[in-house]
């Protein structure tokens, strides 16, 4: 069984950082794409970030390209996004997600919620204006 545990939410003025940890088990890691998705109130889960298994390709939203950045530290089966110049409008709860994906796999799969097959409980951000 797969864990993935997120820490580091919070609250931040904007323009603040915060770095978001997602601490998985299991032996696989490093053979899994990461990603990061984020659920605001009312609105759908939407795409943040993700990284190929091995970390040769990444993806970003483009409300957040620039200002973030997901990373991996296959040694210590954690995945990271660091969030910079953070605005009022990424306060969502933060998602991890992992899992397997096909080589074949093109940059709409990496983005797409339902190619992750193991998901955190989330972190909550709260931005102040």
């Amino acid at each position: 069984q797969v864990q993935l545990v997120e820490s580091g939410g919070g609250l931040v003025q904007a323009g603040g950082s915060l770095t978001l940890s997602c601490a998985t088990s299991g032996r696989s890691f490093s053979r899994y794409a990461m990603a990061w998705f984020r659920q605001a109130p009312a609105k759908k889960r939407e795409f943040v970030a993700a990284m190929r298994w091995d970390g040769s390709s990444t993806y970003y939203a483009d409300s957040v390209k620039g200002r973030f950045t997901i990373s991996r530290d296959n040694a210590k089966n954690t995945v990271y996004l660091r969030m910079n110049s953070l605005k009022p409008e990424d306060a969502a709860v933060y998602y991890c997600a992992g899992g397997p994906m096909d080589p074949f796999d093109g940059s709409v799969s990496y983005t797409t919620a339902t190619k992750f097959r193991y998901w955190g409980q989330g972190t909550q951000v709260t931005v102040s204006s």
